[in-house]
Formats: structure tokens, C-alpha cells, sequence
């Protein structure tokens, strides 16, 4: 098996969409996949692919984040729960920092829920730093903690 880092593009929309309702509570849909994609000018889109031995392809995870002056914003952000504890968030997100650090991003910020306690230790572990809390900040009420790191910071 191999793993290889793509731009993502509409033949990955159905994956993706599929792999947001089951990572996310408030996945989105395809309207908001098409923005991104094909009208923010600021997004941009990957993801994380595995490849057998007989070259098929299996979608593991995916990025989608923008890019603004010096800073970045990861917007989604998952790995699907078959693939996971295998360090492939890791991998992915390190592969968007690089992508960052090439388009002279400083610093990366997220939201993340309060009670999503596993993405918090993940970012955690990645050189997140907890910034501030947002209040009310999801649609359910939740509050959510906005994090941030140092874009060439080596882990």
C-alpha cells in the first residue's frame, strides 16, 4: 500500500460528501463542496489516497482550507474512521502545512468543537495551541475552541 496526497476533484465529490456525514456533525453538502472547489478564491482541497498493489484507490481522508495573506485556515478536516490511529491525520495535515509554508502562510488557525476531545488531543499533538473559546459558535450552540500554530514549526 501506498498513500498519495491528490488535488481533489469532482470525481472525489461523492467520497467526500459520504465521508462528511459520518465524520461531522454538521457535514456539508454538495452546493457548499462546489464553492469551495470551483468558486472561493481562496480554497483549496485535498486528499489522502491509498493505493494498492493492483492500483486501486481507496479515499482515506481529505483537507479543505484556505489560504489568505500570511495566514491559513484549516475549514474540514477528516479521516475516515476505518483509517484512523494509523497516523494518516498526521500525515495529511503535514502535507497541507507544506503546501502552507510554499504559499508563505505563518500560522494556521481552526475551530474545533468543545467536546470533539479526540481532534483536540490530535491537534494538540500536531503543535496546536488552544487560543481562545468561542462561544456559541455551532449551530447546535456548542461552543468551539479556536487553535493555532506556527506553520514551520517541525514536529
Amino acid at each position: 500500500m501506498s498513500l498519495e496526497v491528490l488535488d481533489m476533484e469532482e470525481k472525489d465529490f461523492p467520497l467526500v460528501l459520504e465521508m462528511e456525514q459520518i465524520c461531522f456533525k454538521d457535514p456539508w453538502n454538495l452546493e457548499a463542496l462546489k464553492y469551495e472547489c470551483f468558486d472561493n478564491p481562496y480554497s483549496h482541497q485535498i486528499v489522502l489516497k491509498s493505493i494498492d498493489d493492483e492500483l486501486n484507490e481507496t479515499l482515506v481522508g481529505f483537507c479543505i482550507y484556505w489560504v489568505t495573506f500570511d495566514s491559513a485556515t484549516i475549514c474540514q478536516i477528516a479521516v475516515h474512521p476505518s483509517f484512523r490511529r494509523k497516523g494518516l491525520g498526521s500525515y495529511l495535515l503535514k502535507e497541507m502545512l507544506d503546501e502552507c509554508y510554499a504559499k508563505r502562510a505563518e500560522f494556521v488557525t481552526l475551530e474545533v468543537r468543545k467536546s470533539n476531545l479526540s481532534a483536540i488531543e490530535f491537534y494538540k499533538h500536531n503543535g496546536f495551541e488552544t487560543v481562545t473559546t468561542k462561544p456559541h459558535y455551532y449551530n447546535d450552540g456548542e461552543d468551539a475552541y479556536y487553535m493555532l500554530r506556527r506553520v514551520d514549526i517541525v514536529l
